[in-house]
C-alpha cells in the first residue's frame, strides 16, 4: 500500500461517523480476482467536508459504492453512524440508503412525472412519513435551494443547476449522517457548477458532512480534505486547513 500522507491535523472536533478499516474490494473475473480496493483506512467526522479524487481506475467509483452502501467490501469493516453495515443484506442496505445517505448524482436522477416538491418528497414516502410533514418538509427544502418559485415545475421545465438543486434537496430530506455526491457539477455551465459548490460550502458551514466524488481539482479545493486514491490504494489523505 502507498504510504498515506497527511500534512495538517484534522481541524474537525466532531465524532467519527464514518470508519473504514482495512477495507478489501476484490471481484472474479472467470479466473482471475481483480483487486480494486486494497486495505482501505478512513475516519470521517461529523461535519467534514472530504473530497475523493484518483486518476480513471483508481477505485474511486468502487469506493462510493462502499460508502453509499450500494456494495459490501470483500473483506475489513466499515461502520456508519456507528453501525457495522460490512455484511448486511440486500434489504438491510436498502434501509440505511433510505436513512442514513443523502445521494447527489451527476445526472440528477430526478423522475421526469414528478414535480419538484414530490421529487423532493420520494426518500420520505420510502420511510413512511406522514404526508402532511413530508410535504411541509419538501417545501422547506424547495426554498432551501432557491427553488420556491418553481415548486410545481417537472424537471423538464427547470435548467441543470436547478435540477441539480432538486437533487440536493431531496438528499437533505431525511436529514442522513452524510451527503455523498458523485461529480455533482459535471453535467453543468461554470456558472451554475458555482451555484450548487455555493450550496454546498453553506451545508458544510451549518453543520452537515459532505463526501465529494470528483476528478475536479477546483472542485477539490473547495473541501475541507482531500483524499487521493491511486491503485485502489490511499495515496494522500490532506487538509486544505478549510473551516
Amino acid at each position: 500500500m502507498t504510504d498515506t500522507t497527511n500534512n495538517n491535523p484534522n481541524p474537525n472536533d466532531g465524532d467519527p461517523i464514518l470508519v473504514m478499516n482495512r477495507l478489501c474490494k476484490n471481484y472474479q473475473l472467470g479466473t482471475v480476482e481483480l483487486r480494486v480496493l486494497r486495505e482501505i483506512d478512513i475516519t470521517i467526522c461529523s461535519g467534514e467536508y472530504v473530497a475523493i479524487m484518483g486518476p480513471s481506475g483508481s477505485g474511486k467509483s468502487t469506493l462510493l459504492n462502499m460508502i453509499g452502501c450500494l456494495d459490501r467490501p470483500t473483506s475489513g469493516s466499515y461502520r456508519l453512524g456507528g453501525m457495522d453495515v460490512s455484511q448486511l443484506d440486500d434489504n438491510a442496505l436498502s434501509s440505511i440508503r433510505g436513512s442514513r445517505i443523502g445521494f447527489v448524482f451527476q445526472s440528477f436522477n430526478l423522475i421526469a412525472q414528478l414535480n419538484v416538491i414530490e421529487n423532493i418528497e420520494i426518500p420520505m414516502f420510502y420511510q413512511n412519513q406522514p404526508e402532511h410533514e413530508s410535504m411541509q418538509r419538501a417545501t422547506e427544502l424547495a426554498t432551501l435551494v432557491g427553488l420556491g418559485d418553481r415548486m410545481r415545475h417537472r424537471p423538464s421545465e427547470l435548467s441543470g443547476g436547478q435540477q441539480q438543486r432538486v437533487a440536493i434537496a431531496r438528499a437533505l430530506s431525511n436529514d442522513p449522517l452524510i451527503i455523498l455526491a458523485d461529480e455533482p457539477t459535471g453535467n453543468l455551465d461554470s456558472s451554475s457548477g458555482a451555484d450548487i459548490l455555493g450550496i454546498l460550502d453553506r451545508l458544510h458551514s451549518e453543520g452537515k458532512t459532505l463526501i465529494v466524488v470528483t476528478h475536479d481539482e477546483n472542485i477539490a479545493t473547495q473541501a475541507q480534505r482531500i483524499i487521493r486514491l491511486f491503485d485502489g490504494c490511499i495515496a494522500e489523505d490532506t487538509y486544505n486547513n478549510k473551516g
